[in-house]
């Protein structure tokens, strides 16, 4: 099994038992030009709290742009079988001000591919989404603090089961509280389940009524499918494509482009230990990482 399906595994683990993690590295990301965009700090936001989508040119950009995975924003707790999964808030913090002091700034799915459709600013600087998976209680009370000093927003892939309460996750006040600071909301579907195994029924519990479930309870677009440690092949493309979504994310490392293919956009994990300067690195040795594969099961790559 290869260093990444090593990851996959452990972060579908601690979904069901705690959270999930990233990559690291030491040097400086080199300069990065955007060709497009999104969200700048202090972007106003719509009554549900989506950030507000410019709208552009009408000529599609070419913004390339890094979409970065969190799960846990805190320390381990005692006896955490995956420690390195977690990624402490003092960290978090450190890393959100060297993206800001090496020019990058956060903007949302929705504004990225707005940029991509039909030319939507997405400057000044360099943008780069943050997504954090799951849904843990962290995400609120460690995270969003920090992107709300800078003015920045996140994106919350939430999963609507299979994350007991005892262990942290959002309750229904903290989602709309993110939700009322801008972020976006996208999901994992209902309970993290191996896509790849599932039936026809299956597929549509998961994916299409969790899309539908969420618009209902926040009045969300929830555009944004994010597989499960990662699992999908040609069937779960589908049936993301037939539950109306726009595009998915995968655990593949890489940047997201407008030529890639919108179901099969790559991102970096950021686990624990990563400094700031080793989260620049992280990014700036995925910018030219071969795309996603057709289809991925949690095998080598």
């Amino acid at each position: 099994m290869g260093a990444l399906a090593a990851v996959v595994l452990l972060a579908a683990g601690i979904a069901i038992a705690s959270g999930g993690g990233g990559s690291s590295g030491s040097k400086q990301a080199a300069a990065h030009k955007p060709a497009g965009g999104n969200h700048a700090a202090g972007a106003p936001t719509t009554a549900h709290g989506s950030t507000v989508v410019a709208k552009g040119t009408g000529v599609p950009g070419n913004a390339t742009v890094p979409i970065l995975m969190y799960h846990v924003i805190n320390p381990p707790p005692a006896g955490a079988p995956f420690p390195e999964l977690y990624v402490p808030a003092d960290e978090f913090a450190q890393q959100m001000q060297a993206l800001k002091s090496a020019g990058w700034h956060a903007v949302t799915m929705d504004q990225l591919r707005a940029n991509w459709t039909r030319g939507a600013p997405l400057g000044p600087g360099k943008p780069v989404v943050i997504t954090f998976d799951n849904g843990y209680t962290s995400q609120y009370t460690n995270a969003l603090p920090v992107l709300k000093r800078l003015g920045w927003v996140g994106v919350e892939n939430i999963q609507l089961l299979g994350l007991p309460r005892t262990q942290g996750r959002l309750t229904d006040q903290q989602l709309r509280g993110l939700l009322a600071a801008g972020w976006e909301l996208d999901t994992q579907g209902m309970t993290h389940a191996d896509l790849i195994r599932l039936d026809s029924a299956g597929l549509q519990y998961e994916i299409a009524h969790a899309r539908r479930l969420l618009q209902s309870r926040y009045g969300a677009a929830v555009n944004w499918f994010c597989y499960p440690s990662g699992h999908y092949d040609s069937t779960v493309i589908d049936a993301v494509k037939a539950a109306g979504f726009v595009g998915s994310t995968t655990v593949i490392p890489g940047w997201g482009s407008r030529a890639d293919d919108p179901y099969r956009l790559p991102r970096l994990r950021v686990v624990a230990g990563t400094s700031g300067t080793g989260l620049l690195e992280q990014i700036a040795s995925a910018e030219h990482a071969a795309p996603p594969p057709p289809s991925y099961g949690g095998g080598s790559t």
